[in-house]
């Protein structure tokens, strides 16, 4: 087989067969699922009328079902030739290529496996017509889903193990948007990821269907709203990559109630094109551009699979990122390429050919997307003598029940299972389906279960939430026997001894219903006064300035209030001196003389004297407020500090 190098202009198309690494749920972890490689057909269309001519013979030509050859442009005296899968020629049906490649995958899906089928090829190669086909000759989307409805029907009949439901989703890629085609107005889709590694898209409209008239009646509006337009070569060429998706959910009847789901991916892809031969202008120009985008990060992806690179580029494209789950890891991929026979679509059908070749060496590993379900069962509903405890039901009794019947022995506490269980009043079910449940219920009491609340939690979260409910129930019923045995020693202590009935009982604990509350008085608290301890600065002139103790407050009504505390007090003649002396400074200083003063750094000093300078000395200290914009507290703390320093410069001391 002979590869040949691309033209610029020709890029391969729908390379979604490599499109998503096998993501394995914890189910099959454990083992590898078995590799699945990519099945590709191809046909070939027959001639168009009118655009045969007399002399005009085809370019390709077929060698028997799985093989063809094509003409060398390079040397006209050799072919190339191409091993397929399966190989239709111009005289194949539609019911040929469906039963001999697309129907055979459909059985996976009842498995819970996904599949997926692609129609790739350049454009006017007849992509279209293999997926739909028309009235007369239905394609492979039509086909498709009336046998999977017909075998769900089957397999979900009244009395088979497991109950199946049909849905399907129809959307179209244009111009990398993700379109909603059985809801237009929804707008542009995210394309979202799950923690299994699944793709899905948030708001994307699912319909159920249970028929083949289901599935017409919301498929055939849906296909109206596809973006479609004329060109040089087709006269309805598509614009957008179309993919109808179908979900098979299974749900088993009985225990283990297992749940499959399979996916069913049905892509017509548009074709890639050579937009000098299309006349492509504006926004056609620019649909070849999105189109032609989308298929060479396919081929990309394709070719990167083939290699066993470390980065597989899904993200590049959405239509990539859109069949990451399904193709190229996870699914069973049938590719469909359509090729022309005519030579004008020469490029077209070799770009195509060797594409198909790439794609056939990826290998997916499909493996069954399978969860098990435990049902909800009912909640036990215990009745009100078993709601009490052991001291309330004895009340509950009347004294003669309570005389005439036997003494109480300890009971252990009941197992949980045994609490909890809904399985023990089932007499009137059928006693196979009794059998069962009785099984499982066994099966959960030897596992540890805790009952219905516990079935979905996980094991070590379960097994720790048990461990905590046992330590509970033996600590309520240690609780409980200590509670009668207090009341047993307190009514024999009475009877034998009614002298010592206060004093006995000044001692014990009453019973906790029979206990009363009483508020203790408030005990009486000395207070001691503290010394007055006053301290004395000396200033300038033996003026001073002292800091008083003030002793707490003695008010019993407001305790939490009485704190001491230090209150400064200043003389006035101080503060004046002092005042002057900061004004002075202001004045006259300079920068470095101002960082002498405290809360004054280098750019508080800068800004002082550039103010002095601009609007002239200072005719009181608290013009410094509109300099450094301090407020009233401000002002007098900075006072006070500043004071303070100046007095403790020139001597201070206790007296």
């Amino acid at each position: 087989r002979i590869h040949l190098p691309l033209p610029p202009c020709f890029t391969p198309k729908n390379d979604l067969l490599g499109a998503g690494r096998c993501r394995l749920s914890k189910v099959g972890a454990a083992r590898r699922p078995p590799p699945a490689r990519v099945r590709v057909a191809v046909r070939l269309r027959p001639f168009v009328d009118g655009t045969a001519g007399e002399n005009d013979t085809p370019c390709v030509r077929g060698l028997d079902s799985c093989s063809l050859e094509i003409a060398n442009w390079r040397n006209h005296q050799e072919t190339l030739k191409y091993q397929f899968d399966a190989f239709y020629g111009e005289r194949s049906s539609q019911q040929d290529i469906y039963a001999g490649s697309v129907q055979p995958i459909l059985r996976h899906l009842l498995e819970g496996q996904n599949a997926s089928v692609l129609a790739y090829g350049p454009t006017g190669a007849g992509k279209t017509h293999t997926m739909l086909g028309s009235p007369e000759q239905p394609g492979v989307i039509p086909r498709a889903l009336m046998d999977l409805l017909q075998l769900t029907r089957e397999e979900g009949a009244e009395g088979r193990p497991w109950a199946l439901s049909v849905t399907m989703s129809y959307l179209e890629i244009y111009q990398e948007k993700v379109l909603d085609l059985l809801e237009p107005s929804s707008g542009d889709l995210v394309i979202r990821e799950d923690c299994r590694g699944n793709i899905l898209i948030p708001g994307l409209t699912q319909k159920a269907i249970t028929s083949f008239a289901d599935f017409e009646r919301h498929f055939l509006p849906a296909s109206r709203n596809r973006t479609v337009g004329a060109t040089r070569l087709n006269q309805r060429s598509s614009r957008s990559h179309a993919v109808l998706l179908v979900k098979v959910d299974q749900r088993e009847r009985l225990a283990p109630f297992r749940q499959r789901e399979g996916k069913l991916y049905l892509i017509d892809l548009a074709g890639s094109e050579d937009n000098r031969r299309t006349g492509n202008k504006g926004l056609r120009l620019k649909e070849s551009g999105a189109i032609n985008t989308s298929l060479f990060v396919l081929g990309k992806v394709v070719d990167a699979l083939n290699q066993g690179l470390p980065r597989v580029p899904y993200r590049d494209s959405k239509l990539t990122r859109l069949l990451q789950d399904s193709l190229g890891g996870s699914a069973h991929s049938i590719l469909i390429a359509n090729i022309a026979p005519e030579r004008r679509f020469y490029l077209d059908t070799v770009s195509a050919l060797n594409f198909a070749a790439r794609s056939k060496e990826v290998i997916n590993r499909p493996f069954t997307n399978e969860s098990l379900q435990l049902p909800v069962l009912a909640p036990v509903k215990l009745s009100q003598k078993e709601l009490l405890g052991p001291s309330e039901a004895k009340r509950a009794r009347g004294p003669e029940e309570e005389e005439t019947g036997s003494p109480e022995l300890p009971i252990a506490p009941a197992s949980a299972s045994q609490k909890l269980s809904p399985l023990q009043k089932l007499s009137s079910m059928d006693p196979a389906m009794l059998e069962r449940l009785l099984s499982l219920d066994r099966l959960l009491g030897s596992q540890g279960s805790q009952g219905t609340p516990l079935l979905s939690t996980p094991k070590r979260e379960r097994m720790v939430l048990m461990k905590t409910v046992e330590e509970k129930d033996l600590e309520i019923e240690r609780l409980k026997m200590k509670q009668k045995e207090l009341e047993a020693k307190v009514l024999a202590q009475e009877a034998a001894d009614p002298k010592e009935k206060e004093n006995y009982s000044s001692t014990m604990l009453r019973p906790l219903a029979r206990r009363t509350v009483t508020v203790a008085k408030p005990l009486k608290k000395a207070v001691v006064m503290p010394l007055q301890l006053t301290v004395h600065c000396r200033g300038p002139n033996s003026k001073l300035c002292c800091f008083c103790h003030s002793p707490p407050s003695l008010d019993a009504s407001q305790p939490e209030k009485a704190e001491d505390g230090w209150e400064l007090q200043i003389s006035p003649e101080l503060l004046a001196h002092g005042r002057q002396k900061i004004l002075d400074l202001l004045n006259e200083g300079s920068a470095r003389d101002l960082r002498s003063l405290q809360r004054i750094g280098q750019k508080k000093a800068q800004l002082i004297v550039g103010w002095r300078e601009l609007h002239g000395p200072f005719s009181q200290v608290e013009d410094l407020e509109r300099v450094e914009g301090m407020s009233g507290k401000q002002m007098e703390s900075f006072l006070k500090a500043n004071i303070l320093g100046l007095a403790a410069g020139q001597g201070c001391g206790p007296s």
